[in-house]
């Protein structure tokens, strides 16, 4: 299993690369792994938005639905739509030579791409697209100029508009992206949308690494256990240098 974690990182990294963009500054996540109702959320959106090109290859449903607090049936009934097993990897049908064709590159797993990336770097690409007609899906995105994919979710948030500015770059004046700004057109309104980035942004911070919160936890007890440790040693020591002297 860790062979096959490893190997598909690496396989992950290059295209990865490629999608790092220009420096650009990044928006606050402000994710929060406690926050169930957030999760569960985001899970919806990422089975009927993301699921469809991008995999987890390296996560369980039945994992995901025991820490995120969704009953077992329920989200059989609700989150899994192509008859897989509750205890199978999120997985989907795609075909990666056909993924190649119609994107130049099948689209990478997103298990881990909020550890290689950064929570505030997937929010702030969920926000960064915009209209562009040269494109082969009719969009781009700030932080990853010449995306290769669609805006999945812009029937949720519309088709935003770039706001540009002309900056001098080699000792030429040129137009440049800075920002996008949002039509209205979509199903929810900015700030559902925001919401909506964020919940996704906290789903995948989430599967990044499941066992965080229990990290931390555990994490405390050991500090706590060593102070605790720490003080009776340090008494202990006393006592025995008090007969010495």
């Amino acid at each position: 299993m860790m062979k096959k974690l490893v190997i598909g990182l690496f396989a992950l990294l290059p295209t990865l690369s490629m999608a790092a963009g220009p420096s650009v500054p990044l928006m606050e996540a402000n994710n929060d792994l406690t926050d169930n109702a957030s999760l569960q959320r985001g899970a919806k959106l990422f089975m009927n938005y993301c699921l469809g090109c991008h995999q987890m290859q390296y996560q369980r449903y039945e994992r995901t639905f025991r820490d995120i607090g969704i009953p077992t049936e329920i989200g059989k009934e609700t989150l899994i739509f192509d008859g897989s097993k509750v205890g199978s990897h999120i997985l989907n049908a795609m075909d990666q030579d056909d993924a190649a064709k119609w994107f130049g590159a099948p689209p990478p797993d997103l298990t881990l791409i909020s550890r290689v990336k950064s929570p505030d770097y997937i929010y702030t690409y969920l926000k960064s697209f915009y209209k562009d007609d040269s494109r082969p899906f009719g969009v781009n995105n700030v932080v990853f100029p010449l995306v290769g994919m669609p805006h999945v979710l812009q029937e949720l948030q519309g088709l935003p508009t770039p706001i540009t500015e002309e900056v001098e770059e080699n000792g030429q004046t040129v137009t440049k992206v800075v920002g996008v700004e949002t039509d209205g057109t979509g199903e929810m309104s900015v700030d559902e949308y925001d919401q909506a980035a964020r919940d996704i942004t906290n789903f995948l911070a989430y599967v990044g690494e499941p066992s965080r919160l229990q990290s931390e936890a555990l994490g405390i007890k050991v500090i706590g256990f060593l102070v605790i440790f720490f003080i009776l040693a340090f008494f202990l020591k006393k006592e025995y240098w008090r007969d010495v002297h």
